[in-house]
């Protein structure tokens, strides 16, 4: 398998706070990553920097094959599919359910004078099938719940039939059914064949869906644990990344953790 992703000796500022710090990190063809740490650990942007919206102060990051201040950004970012909150703000909600899908495939939001060809519509009909969109296709995004919102995000961000597919707490603020839904219909984009290389980023490992093949742990912007799920999750790691004692358990191919009560 190809080095889909490459982050060598990358640090990150803002300010005089680093964000990261010396991180190394690299995940391969058809690796599916969850990235896990508390608030102000640097998870977002670790996400923002595979996505090419910020650039490290220092060390390197390779996409795709390019390296980030080298290659063209424009032409990188079109095979990345990005799924975060803010993308709602961009796309409005008064767009409907349809045309903020199939609007990504020229990576614009709202439909103008762009032509959409016939492969365009059919592949948006497959998406909003998958993503149990087809009923909300002609709502606006303002009337729909939150869940279906993160659907028509994924969905949104799969337009383009990216490569990498990066996921930004897809599963935050949602209630339980709602997650576990959400949790299934990820489960099944894993577990596909022609599935792209996904890196996904969450608080807690009750919302890492089965079929996560490696998990990245940051706690202050300093990686603790990086590696194949079964060899990362455990009691150790993730007392050591949350900085209280936690108690990990397994059920099936899904992980849970509850904090040690003294």
């Amino acid at each position: 398998m190809s080095i889909i992703a490459k982050l060598s000796d990358v640090s990150v500022t803002r300010g005089k706070t680093r964000i990261l710090q010396n991180v190394n990190w690299q995940m391969r063809t058809s690796e599916k990553w969850a990235v896990l740490g508390p608030n102000g650990a640097g998870k977002t942007t670790f996400l923002h920097l595979l996505s090419g919206y910020i650039f490290p102060a220092q060390g390197s990051v390779d996409v795709l094959g390019e390296q980030f201040g080298i290659s063209d950004i424009t032409e990188i970012r079109a095979r990345i599919g990005l799924a975060t909150a803010n993308m709602l703000n961009r796309i409005g909600f008064d767009e409907s359910v349809h045309d903020a899908v199939i609007s990504a495939v020229h990576g614009v939001t709202g439909m103008g004078l762009e032509r959409y060809a016939d492969i365009d519509e059919e592949r948006a009909i497959g998406l909003l099938t998958d993503w149990s969109l087809t009923e909300l296709a002609d709502k606006r995004i303002a009337n729909i719940s939150d869940g279906e919102r993160k659907r028509v995000l994924i969905a949104r961000a799969l337009m383009p039939n990216p490569e990498l597919l990066l996921l930004d707490e897809p599963t935050a603020a949602l209630d339980l059914g709602s997650r576990e839904s959400l949790l299934n219909k990820l489960q099944q984009l894993c577990l596909k064949a022609d599935a792209p290389a996904i890196v996904m980023v969450t608080h807690h490992v009750e919302e890492i869906p089965a079929g996560i093949t490696h998990v990245l742990l940051l706690r202050g912007g300093k990686v603790i644990a990086s590696g194949p799920i079964e060899q990362v999750i455990s009691s150790v790691t993730l007392s050591a990344t949350y900085g209280v004692p936690v108690v990990v358990h397994r059920s099936g191919d899904r992980w849970f953790a509850t904090a040690r009560v003294k």
